[in-house]
This record gives C-alpha cells, sequence and structure tokens, in this order.
C-alpha cells in the first residue's frame, strides 16, 4: 500500500493523497512498535517483574499517540498551504484506483485483527485495529476527494486532507485514553465487578464479598476481593473455598486471570461494615 500511494501522490500531486501515505507510514511503523513491544510484553513474570511486563503495551500505544499527533500537525499545515496555493491534480484515475486497492487490503488487514482481538484482548493490537478500520473510511474519503477534484472542485483535495489530520488527531487521543488508563491501573468495567461479586458469591459456603480491587496489565485481569466465610470454618476448608471461587471465576472469564482471595470471618466483616456505617 505504501508503495502504490507513494506512486499516486508523486504523480498526482494530490494532498489527500500525501495524507493517506502518511497515515500507511504510521501504520506500519505502529504495527513494528507493537510486534517489538508484544515480544517483550508476552515474557512470563520474573523475579524484577512479579506482575509481568504488560503494561509494556500501554507505553507503546502513547508513543503510537504521540507519533501520530504529529505528523497530523504536519499534514495540517502542508493541507492549509495548498488551499492557498492550489495545485491541479494529475491522473486522477491512478489515485482513484489505488485507494481502492489500499481499501481492500485493509479490509483483509482489519478481519485477521478482529480475530487476534477476539482471543488475546490485547491492548496494542486493538489500537493498531481501531486505527485500521478508520483507514476503511480514511481511504473513501481520498477517493472522494480525487473525484470531486477531477470534476473541478479545486479546494475539496486540502479539505479532505484536513479531515484525515483531524480524524488522526481524534484516534491518537482514543489510544491515548486507553493506554494511559492501564498505566494509571484504573478498574476494570462496572459489569465485569459486578459479575466477580455475582461468581464469588454464588459459592454455597460464601456469605458476601467486599474490598473488591481489579486493574488490567496487558492481557492479564488482575482481581482481589475478601471472602466472609463462616467463623468457625477450619481453615483447610476456607483455602479450598477460596480456590473453588477462583475456578468459579476463571471458567465464567476469557483470558488471563490473577485472581488473590482473603478470607475474613463473616461476624468482622459484618462489624468492620456497621462501623463504617
Amino acid at each position: 500500500m505504501i508503495a502504490t500511494k507513494c506512486w499516486a501522490w508523486l504523480a498526482s500531486g494530490s494532498a489527500s493523497m500525501l495524507g493517506s501515505l502518511t497515515d500507511s507510514l504510521l501504520d506500519i511503523s505502529a504495527s513494528m512498535m507493537s510486534f517489538l513491544v508484544l515480544s517483550y510484553a508476552l515474557r512470563p513474570a520474573d523475579d524484577e517483574h512479579r506482575f509481568g511486563h504488560g503494561k509494556a503495551e500501554a507505553l507503546a500505544g502513547l508513543g503510537q499517540a504521540a507519533f501520530i499527533a504529529g505528523s497530523a500537525i504536519l499534514l495540517s499545515f502542508h493541507a492549509i498551504e495548498r488551499m492557498f496555493n492550489p495545485v491541479v491534480l494529475k491522473h486522477s484515475l491512478l489515485g482513484v484506483w489505488v485507494s481502492l486497492f489500499a481499501i481492500v487490503c485493509t479490509l483483509l488487514v482489519v478481519m485477521v485483527q478482529y480475530q487476534v482481538v477476539k482471543r488475546t484482548h490485547s491492548v496494542a493490537v486493538k489500537a493498531d485495529s481501531l486505527h485500521y478500520k478508520g483507514d476503511v473510511l480514511l481511504n473513501l474519503a481520498v477517493l472522494v476527494a480525487i473525484l470531486l477534484s477531477y470534476y473541478g472542485m479545486s479546494n475539496a483535495d486540502p479539505i479532505f486532507a484536513i479531515g484525515v489530520a483531524g480524524y488522526l488527531l481524534y484516534n491518537c487521543w482514543d489510544i491515548a485514553k486507553e493506554s494511559a488508563a492501564h498505566l494509571m491501573d484504573k478498574e476494570l468495567p462496572d459489569e465485569e465487578k459486578a459479575e466477580i461479586v455475582l461468581l464469588a458469591s454464588s459459592h454455597d459456603e460464601v456469605y458476601g464479598v467486599h474490598d473488591l480491587r481489579t486493574r488490567q496489565s496487558g492481557k492479564v485481569k488482575f482481581i482481589q476481593l475478601h471472602l466472609e466465610l463462616d467463623d468457625d470454618m477450619p481453615l483447610m476448608r476456607a483455602h479450598a473455598v477460596s480456590d473453588e471461587v477462583v475456578e468459579i471465576i476463571q471458567q465464567a472469564f476469557e483470558g488471563d486471570l490473577d485472581v488473590l482471595i482473603h478470607q475474613d470471618p463473616v461476624s468482622l466483616a459484618v462489624k468492620a461494615k456497621s462501623s463504617q456505617n
């Protein structure tokens, strides 16, 4: 795609095609960065990183966002300059065919990424996939811009290029927000937390659940909670109940989970709740 878009841009002089070319260069750079980071993030936990290396994915997301934002700003300046100094596009038909080719290739990439995200829940691949999904619309916009310029609307090309830059900035903001949320140990969605409480409480010997804490690092979801158990339950049985609750939660969620459970006598938990109220 990069080779064909470069050819089309040099032949036609289209600012929107340059924007599409810039986006494709960003795509391959971001994908290479994701490949390198994922190779590191998937390493198992070691003595220096007891919680694994998953947050490297979020660092890659922030790097992608900064890279995309800088390129979008440069593209905006180029498009604004082209509005004041319009250029007649040449070889418009070439730009049309290249855009159609890019749309087909991008759809194939999105299909593969959809299956990967579904199986791995990777933040880095999800960010990449979000970008590629928008690329389908981006290439359609370039196609429309070239056709409008061909029919005499000379300002259509730089206007669409500015639109492409805006789209890039919007995407990088979304990627940056999600990456920052992972780095700041944001809680899992409320729906998932409610499901965890229901699953833990579904065990016949569990009286209640409190102090639930969650976060996600890479593909691993970390879950910590306190189980309220019978005051006279033997320690061996309390340990077995905790293991059974962990198994119930793991069966309900896809992906890797790290579940840590603390056992509390139910009478102490009730007193703690009463004092808080």
